[in-house]
């Protein structure tokens, strides 16, 4: 019996010294649902937040999964990379943001999906020189939320990936303005040297949507300030800026009123603005048209479309040509139950036989209080919500100049035309909503004020 009690302590010791698995063993009886979010965008931070705050840590175990660790809005991509805006004030910290709203975080890139087993398995997690951090490891879920965003869509042009600039992440714009800074400074420097001559940067940018027509205006916003900054020979007549649009007008979302009048402020601000031409090449320093034009340029931007990171065909699930997830009509996978997806990389189609819901913040917002809803309900046992997407209607930045769009899609068939200082201040308040909607009314007005001031003490530009 003494032998015994002394193995079963010594058993007792073992176990206490072994180390602690990467998530907590749950006795039987007590398991906690474990409902795991994969990208944390606009559409999957406001969901964990939503989770952490409903569900708490009590009975639910709720985990966001991102390769990055902070997390900025996506159409302020372009302001950062002009480098009128500063990230690194704007940025969430997902590792703070899960301690205030009870869920936890995880860093990881999403390598495949066991449905059978229901686990994800993460990717190994390197460093900058390539070494090992967090090996791949797996993790259940009861309830699994895709939420990974877009990519830009090359459409197979060669040299695009090799030679092109994309705008998809906060690393890609941060290393945009590096290469923009340098080459401003190349022609400052140039200019110094000899007054009389005609340096330029010189950027080409492919694609007339949202993303191409805001960056080509923010652009020239950017280059009027660097004269501040040590650049004194430099401002907006020494950038060189070409937007080309395959399709007949920039803007095709927006009624033809409001393309025109973007049009005209981009070309009074002294853009090229080029319709009608497709880029079907790219090399080290030029796109190469249709047509067989040479298009020079110091920096190219591929901003001609979005589709679905590659990845997601390979996990199992149907996805349409642009690798995005076929979903029904609660937002749940149409192959599996108990996956869900939300914004850019879903493909949702309404029922009454409408167009796919574009790519749009909005819409990722809307989905994930769908999701969320339908999340609560299962757990109650009641049925699902379909979606419904509420059009909004459409705003385009052209930085400090103007602001355009329209309103109320839905409503008013998308008539409602909106310019000036109103639209500038509708255009914000989206910003705004966004704050509150992974802060909470209260840190998120906090955070509005805090912004306000830093506009006003902190550099108009960030130069690093």
């Amino acid at each position: 019996m003494q032998r015994l009690m002394d193995q079963q302590k010594i058993t007792a010791r073992e176990r206490k010294a072994q180390p602690s698995p990467p998530y907590p063993r749950i006795r039987r009886g007590a398991r906690k649902t474990q409902i795991v979010v994969v990208g944390g965008g606009a559409g999957g931070l406001e969901l964990v937040r939503k989770l952490g705050d409903k569900f708490g840590r009590r009975n639910h175990d709720i985990i966001l999964v991102d390769q990055n660790l902070s997390h900025i809005w996506k159409p302020l991509l372009h302001e950062v990379a002009a480098g009128s805006l500063d990230a690194n004030l704007d940025e969430v910290g997902y590792r703070s943001h899960c301690a205030r709203w009870g869920y936890r975080f995880f860093q990881g890139s999403l390598e495949s999906i066991d449905r059978k087993k229901r686990t994800i398995r993460l990717a190994p997690v390197v460093d900058d020189k390539g070494k090992e951090v967090i090996g791949a490891h797996t993790i259940r879920y009861d309830m699994l939320v895709l939420a990974l965003g877009s990519v830009s869509n090359d459409f197979g042009v060669p040299g695009v990936k090799e030679h092109c600039l994309y705008l998809d992440s906060r690393k890609q714009a941060d290393r945009f303005r590096t290469r923009l800074l340098n080459h401003c400074l190349r022609v400052s420097r140039a200019m110094l040297s000899d007054p009389k001559a005609d340096e330029r940067v010189k950027v080409a940018i492919v694609g007339g949507g949202a993303t191409g027509v805001e960056l080509a205006a923010e652009l020239y916003n950017a280059a009027a300030g660097l004269k501040h900054y040590g650049l004194e020979v430099f401002d907006e007549s020494r950038l060189d800026v070409t937007l080309l649009e395959a399709g007949q007008r920039i803007l095709p979302a927006l009624p033809e009123r409001l393309s025109n009048s973007a049009r005209g402020e981009l070309q009074a601000l002294g853009v090229k603005v080029r319709e009608g031409v497709q880029v079907i090449k790219a090399t080290d320093n030029a796109l190469v048209t249709a047509d067989g034009e040479e298009i020079e340029a110091d920096l190219m931007v591929w901003a001609a479309g979005v589709k679905g990171a590659d990845f997601l065909a390979t996990l199992g699930l149907e996805v349409t040509p642009r690798n995005q997830i076929v979903v029904k009509p609660t937002l749940q996978s149409v192959t599996d139950q108990d996956i869900f997806a939300l914004g850019d990389c879903c493909a949702f189609v309404p029922e009454d036989g409408g167009p796919q819901i574009p790519p749009r913040a909005q819409a990722a917002h809307q989905m994930a209080d769908t999701v969320f809803n339908n999340i609560c309900r299962r757990e109650r046992g009641r049925k699902l919500e379909t979606f419904t997407y509420h059009d909004n209607g459409s705003l385009i930045s052209l930085s400090r100049f103007t602001t355009l769009g329209n309103l109320m899609g839905n409503l008013v068939g998308g008539a409602m035309a909106v310019e000036g200082r109103m639209a500038r201040f509708i255009y914000t308040s989206l910003y705004r909503m966004h704050l509150i909607g992974i802060h909470g009314w209260f840190k998120g007005l906090g955070l509005m004020v805090i912004g306000r001031v830093n506009r006003i003490v902190r550099p108009r530009l960030k130069l690093h």
